[in-house]
């Protein structure tokens, strides 16, 4: 007796769906396309259970990284500026009726808080080029945001930048930003090799999750704060800060010698400084 064969895969190898709809990378928008299927599904499952859960995701391309959430059970909203890919798009949602909902816009223009009722998951290869501006929109919003988690791509040195802690040479206003009242990790390296086509970098995927808020804190005078003190990292902060209202004055309240430098400071101690500031 013949076994019967396993049933075929429905979805086509990404490069045949690339070579079909003639899906050159476009350095203009900032793409380089996430091939193997392995190394997708493990960034899939970094955000946790995705079983029916809402995936907001940023320049999905032919949707490698899409097919991998709606393997894992998620419910994806994707949004794509470039309409080459909008028709590859189209047929993975044939193949999970109901499961993708696709927007031909720019993500940087776009409300994305509007398209959700519940608190998505955000997950994407972000496009190099907006991968920054858009992190910083998704961590400055008013808090507990109305996102449950980020899992971004970045180029490896700004991934460093986010997870950096106090004293690395990548330390500095993103990290801030960043881990002042959210849990910042690298997730996992990903090696220039694994896209197509190969840029010059490499990349790593970091996992973002929101912290409870310290009270009495302004996020606009945080960000002053840290922009003035990096932006003349070299310089001691007596010279760097001293043009911000009350900041050498909160230096001699919460003890910090005006001597020191920024990338010196830690998190907590921008934050205590801005809490002074703030009051």
């Amino acid at each position: 007796m013949t076994a019967t064969p396993p049933p075929s895969d429905p979805l086509p190898p990404l490069r045949e769906v690339i070579a079909r709809h003639g899906l050159n990378a476009s350095k203009a928008l900032g793409q380089n396309f996430l091939l193997d299927g392995q190394l997708l599904a493990r960034i899939a499952k970094i955000p946790g259970d995705l079983n029916d859960a809402e995936v907001f995701e940023v320049g999905p391309g032919p949707g490698g990284l899409t097919r991998a959430l709606l393997q894992a059970g998620a419910r994806v909203t994707a949004v794509e500026r470039d309409r080459r890919c909008i028709p590859a798009l189209a047929e993975l949602g044939e193949v999970f009726p109901g499961k993708l909902r696709v927007i031909e816009d720019d993500a940087l223009e776009i409300d994305a808080q509007a398209l959700f009722q519940g608190k998505p998951h955000i997950a994407s290869n972000l496009p190099y080029n907006i991968g920054t501006a858009l992190l910083v929109r998704w961590l400055s919003v008013e808090w507990s945001p109305w996102w449950q988690s980020l899992t971004l791509m970045f180029q490896k040195e700004v991934a460093d930048r986010i997870v950096a802690n106090t004293g690395d040479d990548a330390y500095g206003r993103l990290a801030v930003l960043a881990q002042w009242r959210s849990s910042a990790k690298l997730a996992m390296p990903v090696h220039r090799s694994a896209f197509t086509p190969p840029p010059k970098v490499m990349s790593a995927v970091v996992h973002i999750t929101p912290a409870p808020e310290p009270e009495g804190v302004k996020f606009a005078t945080l960000e002053r704060l840290t922009a003035a003190a990096f932006g003349q990292r070299r310089k001691m902060l007596r010279q760097s800060v001293k043009s911000l209202p009350g900041a050498l004055d909160a230096l001699s309240r919460v003890g910090i010698d005006p001597t020191r430098r920024a990338e010196t400071l830690s998190v907590s101690e921008f934050v205590e400084l801005a809490r002074v500031m703030s009051a």
